[in-house]
């Protein structure tokens, strides 16, 4: 732009210059990188896988005509319903009506897994599989059993629940302790910091949600006491969060994604130094 000004018959110029500066603004997060891609991903997996089983649990016997699914009673971690009378046919049998695992499945009627449409088959298969099934510590829908106990029902909300915040929050610190810890705002943690008290933060966060399940379920093994439903399913559910948390952290935690561990931001300025 330019500005004209006369002053005693001289012409005199002032010329104005205006640059123009474009300033490329950087967010930096929490852990010292510019992106959690990697979280995001692991997280969006784990809650998909989980969460998905989770709907399906209940959706699957609403969709099955009534009553197709009788009342169970397996053995954890053992295939026991994927045919009625060949290989994994142990839930089946006849094994008495006061028996402390299966019963006379003949009276409630025979159930196999293996007839049952893919969708179906998987979820009950699953559930054969990763949980005991017992009747009385299961849910019913539409006249038919779920394919878990209430314990694992909230075990895989837990887990779905675990991921969805790790995605959220969740950062890559290089390290597993200080990957899970990120989920808490620093200045929250601070003192773990200035005291090293990292791994025992992480135990502590854990045991809060594992120890009312093992106390529950341990109390309930070795004694007269029968817990209820809701309590397992709480239970279930806080032990399936701690462990979907520190899974995504642990998978999550990639030394590669820095150059260094000095480039690691972690709370009180902490630095990660590594002993030879």
């Amino acid at each position: 732009m330019k500005e004209f000004l006369r002053i005693n018959n001289f012409n005199y110029y002032s010329i104005e210059i205006k640059i123009n500066i474009n300033l490329v603004v950087i967010n930096m997060l929490a852990n010292g990188r510019t992106e959690r891609n990697r979280e995001k991903k692991i997280g969006f997996i784990i809650a998909s896988l989980t969460g998905g089983y989770f709907i399906l649990l209940f959706l699957t016997p609403m969709m099955m005509a009534t009553g197709s699914i009788p009342e169970l009673s397996g053995r954890a971690n053992r295939i026991d319903y994927a045919t009625e009378d060949g290989w994994g046919s142990w839930g089946n049998q006849n094994h008495g009506d006061n028996a402390e695992i299966g019963h006379n499945q003949e009276e409630l009627g025979f159930f196999s897994w293996s007839d049952l449409n893919p969708i179906a088959a998987f979820v009950y298969a699953f559930g054969d599989l990763n949980c005991h099934q017992k009747s009385e510590r299961s849910w019913e829908i539409n006249g038919n059993q779920l394919a878990v106990c209430a314990r694992d029902v909230g075990l895989f909300l837990g887990l779905a629940i675990g991921a969805l915040l790790w995605r959220k929050k969740g950062l890559n610190r290089w390290t597993i302790r200080d990957s899970f810890l990120s989920i808490f705002k620093d200045e929250h943690i601070e003192f773990l910091y200035k005291k090293d008290r990292r791994m025992l933060g992480m135990i502590l966060v854990i045991s809060l949600g594992a120890i009312p399940i093992g106390v529950d379920g341990f109390t309930q093994l070795l004694s007269p006491y029968e817990s209820t439903n809701i309590v397992r399913l709480i239970t279930g559910i806080g032990a399936g969060f701690v462990l979907s948390w520190w899974s995504c952290a642990a998978i999550s935690s990639n030394p590669k994604s820095f150059e260094t561990a000095e480039l690691v931001k972690l709370p009180a300025n902490a630095k990660l130094v590594f002993k030879d």
